[in-house]
């Protein structure tokens, strides 16, 4: 096999190649790309005709809608290395398809209306991907939030003991963020709109002429391309391209959500390190070519990878959004080939791999509950005190000798490595002999938990299931997630 035709002896994108899903990296295809531009100068003839542009005949349409997708690639290539236009070439090619229609197809148009009015049309099937996996990510996690709502674990500040919590209620914490990043990403699907059929510049001057200047017509042919083409509004005024700011908009979201996955998977490889929760581990999966007893979290380091890519990319479309001159300048073309897909396909392969730990995550509580054996007896010396004043006793004395004993038990963990024997002192000193019978109760990890359980049902109840409702047959039909590697 030569060089050219062996795929394995040039660069691949790992985004395609070994991460993405089929359904994402479809909708970034070239047949998806010009299947789309196909599709618009067939919603363009249509509409023209239907408004009265004389020399488009049925056969003509019926061939353009026979070729929708009969692209052969070897004529658009050949053609558009001969005349350095993708667009031209593309016409030339669906034109030997559809024969009949070579003569109307792109007729008054300019080539950003084939290319713009696609890149959005295709940026809001991403975003329906995208949005659909998020949901299901969402509602696994509430289903794991509710699961181990009465869960108690330690909490952390500045990752060093703290108070107890639950952990369904630290899982409340990451749904969130993901419900904030489903309300951004929705919003700003909703908000694309089409560029619709404006012009070399945007004033409509070509489509004017075609109708011998009746202005209505030409709005009337705007508004019928936008509905044939699945908007139900243009964006009323645009240069040659739409704003480079509607990029910087459909982006930022993805950005946000990255730094919400990244949140996410660092939280759950610092729990895997202390082994309370743990991310599937597939029965022959290896974690370390050299240490065979390693279990590392790879999964979670490729979310935290994938999503700093994520994270920067809406670096490209700001840059690109600020420098665009008058009605418009060439150097976004490249740029946006690149980073905008990339962005969508790094989100698809970051939330798949977020449902697959998702539905396999793993508790450990008996882990987790010596744990919190470990901590709790120096965070329980305020009930021991408040226990000791309602025997009688003294409190700032009281405050003395668990200061003591507290010290006492911390030199013996931290200089001779020994557990914490705070209670074992506790219940020997004489002092506290009036609460002796009452350190179980007093220890007892449910009593420092708050309304965590009930924080943990309320918020399900009254802000995800709400938020997940207009999504409720993408959840009913949800797969397991699958990972190619």
């Amino acid at each position: 096999m030569s060089a050219a035709a062996d795929p394995n002896a040039k660069y691949q994108s790992p985004l395609t190649s070994r991460y993405a899903s089929p359904e994402m990296a479809a909708n970034f295809s070239n047949n998806k790309r010009f299947g789309t531009w196909r599709q618009l100068w067939y919603n363009l003839a249509v509409a023209e005709k239907q408004l009265g542009i004389p020399g488009i005949s049925d056969t003509a349409l019926l061939q353009m809608k026979a070729n929708l997708t009969t692209i052969d690639y070897k004529v658009a290539e050949a053609e558009e290395k001969k005349r350095r236009h993708d667009v031209m070439a593309h016409v030339h090619t669906f034109g030997l398809a559809a024969p009949e229609a070579a003569g109307i197809i792109h007729l008054g148009a300019t080539s950003c209306f084939v290319t713009d009015n696609a890149d959005l049309i295709i940026f809001r099937d991403a975003m329906d991907l995208l949005i659909g996996k998020l949901v299901c990510v969402i509602s696994d996690l509430a289903k794991f939030a509710i699961e181990h709502k009465d869960l108690p674990t330690l909490g952390f500040t500045h990752f060093q003991p703290a108070q107890l919590t639950t952990v369904g209620k630290r899982a409340t914490l990451w749904i969130q963020e993901l419900l904030w990043d489903l309300r951004n990403m929705q919003r700003a699907r909703d908000d694309l709109g089409f560029r619709g059929v404006k012009g070399t510049t945007g004033t409509q001057a070509s489509f004017l002429a075609l109708f011998s200047g009746d202005h209505d017509k030409v709005e009337q042919l705007d508004a019928l391309v936008t509905e044939l083409s699945g908007f139900s509004a243009c964006y009323p005024v645009c240069g040659q391209t739409y704003s480079r700011k509607i990029d910087v908009d459909f982006m930022s979201p993805l950005a946000s959500f990255g730094a919400t996955a990244h949140r996410i998977a660092t939280d759950i490889r610092l729990l895997a390190n202390l082994k309370e929760i743990e991310e599937p581990f597939e029965k022959d999966q290896i974690g370390s070519s050299a240490m065979a007893y390693k279990r590392n979290p790879m999964r979670c380091e490729r979310i935290c990878s994938l999503s700093r890519h994520l994270m920067v990319l809406i670096g490209d479309v700001l840059q690109t959004a600020s420098v665009q001159w008058l009605e418009r300048t060439l150097d976004d073309s490249a740029n946006r080939r690149i980073s905008i897909p990339e962005a969508c396909l790094t989100a698809d392969i970051v939330l798949t791999t977020m449902q697959n730990v998702v539905e396999g995550l793993v508790v450990y509580p008996k882990v987790i509950e010596r744990r919190i054996r470990t901590e709790l007896p120096f965070m329980a010396t305020e009930n021991f005190i408040m226990a000791m004043v309602k025997k009688g006793g003294d409190r700032q004395e009281c405050h003395e000798q668990i200061r003591v004993l507290s010290h006492q038990a911390a030199a013996v963990v931290k200089q001779e490595g020994g557990d914490n024997d705070l209670i074992q002192r506790v219940s020997e000193c004489a002092y506290f002999a009036p609460i002796k019978d009452e350190l179980d109760e007093l220890l007892n990890p449910a009593t420092f938990i708050g309304r965590a359980p009930q924080q943990v049902v309320g918020f399900v109840a009254k802000h995800v299931e709400p938020a997940l409702e207009p999504y409720k047959h993408i959840i009913e039909a949800k797969k397991p997630a699958v990972l190619s590697v």
